[in-house]
């Protein structure tokens, strides 16, 4: 392989490029891993579960994108060096990373994959059936916490991205769907803030005309005490509470501004990230104050009391419990 650094507006990075020649045909699917400082077990085990996949020469892009690990990521996969893109960037965090493989990217088809995950052979290899077959939009699949996962499997679609979400709850994390390149446009993550997925994955699913949905658990999600969604200290506490209602916030302001029937499905994601954003506030905190202050804020943007829906029976019990002062301090009691 070669390496090659690239002076951007705003990063330096290095580019490992594979020596063999890209084939001239669009690649089907894209796959952008990403990571920072993983066991090296991880990273290949994510790598190698792509590479079990079923595709032809040329079909399979591989990019992964190293965010400033202390020890290039490349050591741990060298042998494999010759079928992936390889970029490594000074530590600007998971929205700058995946932005970068976006820019990267040349498949019609574009799959997230965090370095610490990986993809389920079998099930994914449906997923990849529906975009062959279909011609979709995005395929939205399950996540599991198990290696292992039940057969057959069953899907939902054709329907458009406002009509799934009107009716359904979302996994708001980028990885759990594939979409085409195409309906990106200029939409990218916003850098700096946690939860960027929660304002990414409404936003780019509102674009899909085919967009279709199947119970296959095709990605296997780790839980890692390391991850920086199980930070507990104080300040990331905050940031994370903090980052959380800005994006209801500014998902609030679009669906004011959308036809319909995109509003109203954008508005049911809002009372739904709205819930969570009470509850981690219970949960993360245990502070009757910071739940107090917390609905009062949301009492001037409009967003409390919750909207009278019941979108999912959690939704209606959580709704009427923290309406009543009794009903938060139930709350803050068994919520831990």
């Amino acid at each position: 392989a070669y390496s090659q650094v690239i002076d951007l507006p705003i990063i330096r990075i290095q580019i490992l490029m594979p020596t063999t020649p890209t084939a001239p045909a669009t690649p089907l699917m894209t796959f952008v891993i990403t990571c920072y400082d993983l066991p090296a077990d991880m990273l290949r085990e994510c790598v190698t579960a792509i590479f079990s996949l079923a595709f032809q020469p040329g079909e399979r892009e591989v990019i992964v994108i190293d965010d400033g690990s202390k020890l290039p990521a490349i050591t741990d996969i060298d042998d494999v060096k010759d079928q992936i893109i390889y970029l490594r960037q000074p530590n600007s965090g998971l929205a700058c990373a995946r932005n970068m493989g976006i820019r990267v990217a040349t498949g019609r088809y574009i799959q997230f994959v965090d370095g610490d995950d990986y993809l389920l052979r079998v099930p994914y290899e449906h997923c990849l059936d529906l975009v062959r077959y279909h011609n979709p939009d995005m395929v939205l699949f399950d996540f599991s916490t198990r290696s292992s996962v039940a057969t057959p499997y069953s899907y939902e679609g054709p329907m458009s991205g406002s009509e799934y979400m009107q009716g359904h709850n979302l996994h708001g994390t980028a990885c759990g769907y594939i979409f085409s390149r195409e309906l990106l446009g200029s939409l990218r993550f916003t850098a700096g803030i946690l939860h960027e997925d929660e304002e990414f994955t409404p936003q780019l699913i509102l674009r899909a005309e085919r967009l279709f949905y199947t119970d296959a658990k095709a990605y296997y999600y780790r839980q890692r005490r390391g991850s920086i969604m199980h930070a507990d200290a104080a300040s990331h506490i905050d940031k994370r509470l903090s980052d959380s209602l800005a994006v209801i916030l500014r998902l609030q302001q679009m669906a004011a501004t959308m036809p319909e029937t995109d509003r109203q499905a954008l508005a049911r994601r809002v009372a739904q990230l709205t819930m969570d954003y009470l509850y981690n506030t219970i949960q993360l905190t245990h502070s009757r104050q910071r739940l107090d202050d917390a609905i009062a804020t949301l009492e001037q943007q409009g967003l409390y009391p919750l909207p009278d829906k019941r979108y999912t029976r959690k939704y209606w019990m959580f709704r009427r419990l923290v309406q009543s002062k009794m009903g938060r301090s139930l709350l803050l009691h068994i919520v831990r």
